[in-house]
C-alpha cells in the first residue's frame, strides 16, 4: 500500500508544490496551533450540530455539511489567508489563471457508522469541461480531529492525477490520509480521493478549504454566503479571495442596480464593499517591493 509524504510546518510553498506535483497529495503536519483549532470548533459547533446529513452515498447518510465559513467563523479565516497554503496554491495554479479564487468552504462531520465514500476527482464539479493538461484547482483538507483509519481518515490514492480518467482503483493503490488534529492534506482537484469508513464511534471533523482558477464558476456562491453587507468589513485579500475583484481582465465587472445617476456603470466589485482595487497584485499577494 502506498504512503502518503508528510512535511513540517516550516517546509516552503515550493516544496509543497513539489510534493502535490510528484504525487497528487501530501501531508502537512501540525500546521493549525491547537487554540485555533479550539476557536474554529467553538464558533461552528452551534452550525454542524444543525447541519443536516446527506441524502445518498455521495454526500453520506451519516455525513453533515456546513457551509459559509468566511461569515461565520472569524478563526476560519485565519486558514484561507494561511501564508504557506496561499503561496501554495498561487503557485500551482497560477499558469492557468491570473487570479486564484476561494472555491469552497465546508465543514465536513463524518460520523460514525458512515461508509465510504465513493473514490472521485472534485474536477469533476465542472463535468469533464475543462482540458486534462489544465488543473482547475488546489484543496485542503484540515484535521479539526485526528484522522485514523478507524474514523474515516480519507482515502487517497497517490499518483491518480496522471491517470487517464478511465482507470480505475485497485484496493492495494488506496491509503489513507491519517494525520493528527491541526495537520492538513493538501491535494489536487485531479487525484483520486473519498472519506473513509468511519468505524470508531466518534465524529471526525474536517475544514475542506479549497481555491481554484479565477475565471471558473465556484462550488460555493460565495457572493451568497458571504454577501458585501459582511464582505465590506473584512480584510481586503480575504474579500478578493472570495471574489470581489476582477477575475481576469474582463471577468467581474458590475453595474449598481440603482435609479439612474446615482451608480456606478461597468465598475469593479470592489466598489460593491465601498472601495476600489488595491494597488497591482502579484496573484493575490500585494506587491510591496
Amino acid at each position: 500500500m502506498p504512503e502518503l509524504q508528510h512535511l513540517d510546518v516550516n517546509t516552503s510553498p515550493k516544496d509543497v508544490v513539489a510534493a502535490v506535483q510528484k504525487a497528487g497529495a501530501v501531508i502537512i503536519d501540525n500546521l493549525m496551533p491547537a487554540a485555533l483549532a479550539d476557536q474554529i470548533y467553538q464558533q461552528t459547533i452551534s452550525f454542524m450540530t444543525h447541519s443536516p446529513v446527506g441524502e445518498a452515498s455521495f454526500t453520506g447518510t451519516h455525513t453533515t455539511r456546513t457551509g459559509a465559513l468566511v461569515a461565520r467563523s472569524a478563526a476560519c479565516r485565519e486558514l484561507i489567508t494561511h501564508p504557506t497554503l496561499l503561496e501554495t496554491s498561487e503557485t500551482y495554479l497560477k499558469q492557468y489563471c491570473e487570479r486564484v479564487q476561494l472555491h469552497l468552504t465546508q465543514l465536513i462531520r463524518i460520523r460514525s457508522g458512515q461508509v465510504k465514500q465513493p473514490l472521485h476527482r472534485d474536477r469533476q464539479a465542472w463535468g469533464n469541461m475543462i482540458p486534462k493538461e489544465i488543473e482547475p484547482q488546489l484543496n485542503t483538507l484540515w484535521a479539526l480531529t485526528d484522522f485514523t483509519e478507524e474514523n474515516g481518515a480519507t482515502q487517497v490514492v497517490p499518483g491518480s492525477h496522471n491517470w487517464d480518467y478511465d482507470r480505475q482503483a485497485m484496493p492495494d493503490e488506496i491509503t489513507q490520509a491519517v494525520m493528527s488534529r491541526g495537520s492538513v492534506l493538501v491535494y489536487s482537484g485531479s487525484v483520486i480521493h473519498g472519506g473513509g469508513e468511519n468505524r470508531s464511534g466518534e465524529d471526525r471533523i474536517g475544514i475542506n478549504l479549497t481555491y481554484a482558477l479565477g475565471w471558473l464558476r465556484q462550488e460555493e456562491n460565495q457572493f451568497l454566503s458571504c454577501p458585501p453587507a459582511i464582505a465590506k468589513d473584512l480584510d481586503p485579500l480575504l474579500q478578493e479571495l472570495l471574489g470581489y475583484t476582477m477575475g481576469s481582465t474582463a471577468c467581474g465587472y458590475y453595474s449598481d442596480p440603482v435609479p439612474a445617476g446615482e451608480g456606478r456603470e461597468i465598475c469593479p466589485p470592489e466598489y460593491a464593499l465601498g472601495r476600489g482595487p488595491r494597488p497591482e497584485r502579484k496573484m493575490g499577494i500585494v506587491d510591496q517591493s
